[in-house]
């Protein structure tokens, strides 16, 4: 895709995932996502030429004015956008594929010292909610959602959905029925286990205060 219509699919993708975007003068000067998504094309760019310093330059800059750090390296496919945006960190080696929504204070985060991949790999049409993690070269599919505040430290399958600290698989779509699979969640499962002892022991708790002051008053 050339660079114009490129940018233009980006216009688009914000006036589809952002009911508050009113016209395109507003997308254009007001927000951040979409003026990170443009100077990392710039540090891209310089970075595949080998003008590295360069590269981060811009980078630094765009952190300064956005909020949004985008290492150089990082490729990202088309449609590509971050609502609000503050606090996103994309480290050297993530791949990102078409029409991803992040929200903020999201971090694809490496786990190696070493020069290799170390960064995740997002599927296309992937959701991450504000203030996830995902961590390492694992690869997340396409159509995932994943939802606020969870850390993924596992590659996660196409059509699933992830929660919780470490995240958890807990629901598989299928796009050619139309179906949702619900996944046992043993955590979810525990709590609630918890939950209903808890209650239980309160009731006999409950009983026994009663029985003892009836007692006490037949005296």
């Amino acid at each position: 895709m050339g660079y114009l219509k490129s940018v233009k699919r980006d216009i688009q993708t914000v006036f589809e995932h952002d009911p508050a975007a009113r016209n395109t003068l507003e997308v254009l000067l007001a927000y951040p996502g979409f003026h990170a998504r443009q100077l990392h094309r710039l540090a891209h760019t310089l970075w595949n030429w080998r003008l590295k310093t360069l590269a981060r330059l811009v980078s630094h800059f765009s952190r300064a004015v956005t909020g949004i750090e985008i290492h150089p390296g990082a490729k990202i496919g088309e449609g590509f956008f971050i609502d609000h945006g503050m606090g996103v960190v994309i480290g050297e080696t993530a791949e990102i594929g078409d029409n991803v929504l992040m929200y903020h204070g999201v971090s694809l985060g490496g786990t190696s010292m070493q020069k290799k991949k170390r960064h995740p790999t997002i599927g296309n049409n992937v959701v991450i909610g504000a203030g996830a993690k995902i961590i390492g070269a694992i690869t997340i599919g396409d159509n995932v959602k994943i939802g606020a505040g969870s850390v993924v430290i596992k590659p996660v399958p196409p059509n699933a959905t992830v929660v919780g600290v470490p995240g958890r698989v807990v629901e598989i779509r299928n796009p050619d029925t139309d179906t949702v699979e619900k996944l046992p969640d043993p955590v979810w499962e525990n709590i609630q286990s918890l939950t209903e002892r808890v209650t239980q022991l309160e009731k006999q708790l409950s009983e026994l205060l009663a029985q003892d002051r009836r007692q006490k008053a037949g005296q």
